[in-house]
């Protein structure tokens, strides 16, 4: 009896305890100044917009291609900025960085686009440039020049595209072209030891486990501030600029960039483009 009248005594202090640092934390957050004219709630508070159910039976055509979303572009600007962290915006990496180091993001590796292989966060800090360098510095009480370790931030703004797999699909049942977006890869541009730039496919990311922490952070409106979309209404209604850089094909899945150049490479992804357009609009009778 001692023992449960003890337990509950503590179960009571501790209740209090939490209580009192909780309305601290609110007391200390409520006197912050506002940076704003009101409290942002719909984005923090916003789910992802949901699927429609599929079936086997009902997909009667379908195309898996590869896509580039060039982050220098004006549509794609806010996809790339900040290049920092910032606690009121990320930029599209930047937001699947956090993700990854504070809630429990999967990120994949790049031997596939399948998703079979997981990365840890030290992976990923390593191919976006986090590494452990030794450098020869001054001591400045001796003058005398010294190997110190210096450790290197994640590059985050040398990322300047990322790859998207995608399905496109004919559902008969909604009798409807549409798109799925299967995942989405950073390609980081460095300089290499050579002194040469050199592009590098650093993690896969499957969309459909991201798009939780997506919807739940806004992306900056060049036109309204009231008015911000968060990072999965971009991409579900597809307001970002991109070409085609790869399809499904009997050669082993190859690029563009390995049989056109230059002009030929920008025609054949129009005529991928034009092929998935053309599918859907013979489907009808006019």
């Amino acid at each position: 009896m001692r023992k449960q009248i003890f337990i509950l005594l503590i179960a009571v202090f501790g209740l209090t305890f939490f209580t009192q640092i909780n309305a601290q934390e609110y007391e200390e957050l409520a006197a912050r100044p506002l940076d704003n004219i009101f409290e942002k709630e719909h984005i923090a508070n916003k789910k992802p917009i949901p699927y429609p159910s599929l079936r086997e039976a009902d997909i009667v055509w379908s195309k898996k291609v590869w896509r580039i979303i060039d982050l220098r572009e004006k549509i794609n600007l806010p996809l790339y900025y900040p290049t920092d962290f910032s606690d009121d915006r990320y930029s599209l990496v930047g937001l699947f960085v956090h993700g990854i180091q504070f809630y429990g993001l999967p990120a994949y590796s790049t031997h596939d686009d399948e998703f079979k292989v997981m990365m840890s966060i030290d992976d990923v800090q390593r191919v976006m440039g986090a590494t452990t360098e030794t450098q020869i510095v001054v001591n400045p009480d001796t003058g005398e020049e010294i190997e110190q370790e210096v450790t290197r931030d994640m590059r985050l703004d040398e990322v300047k595209q990322i790859m998207v797999k995608e399905i496109w699909y004919f559902d008969k049942t909604y009798s409807r072209m549409d798109v799925r977006i299967m995942g989405m890869c950073p390609i980081r541009e460095s300089i290499n030891e050579a002194g040469e730039p050199e592009k590098r496919q650093t993690f896969w990311i499957y969309f459909p486990e991201a798009r939780e922490l997506l919807a739940k952070h806004e992306v900056f409106n060049f036109t309204n501030d009231a008015q911000r979309r968060s990072f999965d209404d971009i991409f579900i209604k597809r307001y970002f600029g991109s070409y085609i850089t790869q399809e499904t094909n009997v050669y082993n899945n190859r690029n563009i960039e390995s049989y056109s150049m230059g002009i030929d490479a920008a025609l054949e992804s129009e005529r991928i483009k034009h092929s998935i357009f053309q599918f859907e609009h013979d489907l009808w009778q006019f």
